[in-house]
């Protein structure tokens, strides 16, 4: 399966603890996609939407959720739900810093 490079846009769910200057990167934040030009055979359309992470940093959490980083693992999927490939972390967070 070829490469496939998109953007993707994160919502925190909270903003009282950064890491970098922006607020850590949770699995509550809502992750979307856009400019995904994926197509099932047919062809068929099938963009990938939003994300959903399965191996997050189970040690760290904040509000709760646990907290991503560079090791953390998601899948990229369809509005069906379908996985699609994996995510590609080009930002991750170091610092970190509670307010």
């Amino acid at each position: 399966m070829p490469a496939r490079r998109h953007r993707g846009h994160r919502v925190p769910s909270s903003t009282r603890a950064t890491a970098g200057g922006a607020p850590i990167a949770t699995t509550a934040d809502t992750f979307t996609i856009a400019g995904c030009v994926f197509t099932l055979p047919g062809p068929v359309p099938s963009p990938c939407v939003r994300v959903q992470w399965i191996v997050p940093e189970l040690r760290v959490k904040h509000g709760g959720a646990p907290a991503l980083d560079a090791g953390s693992v998601g899948l990229c999927l369809a509005a069906s739900g379908a996985p699609q490939g994996p995510v590609s972390i080009q930002l991750a967070q170091s610092r970190v810093k509670g307010t």
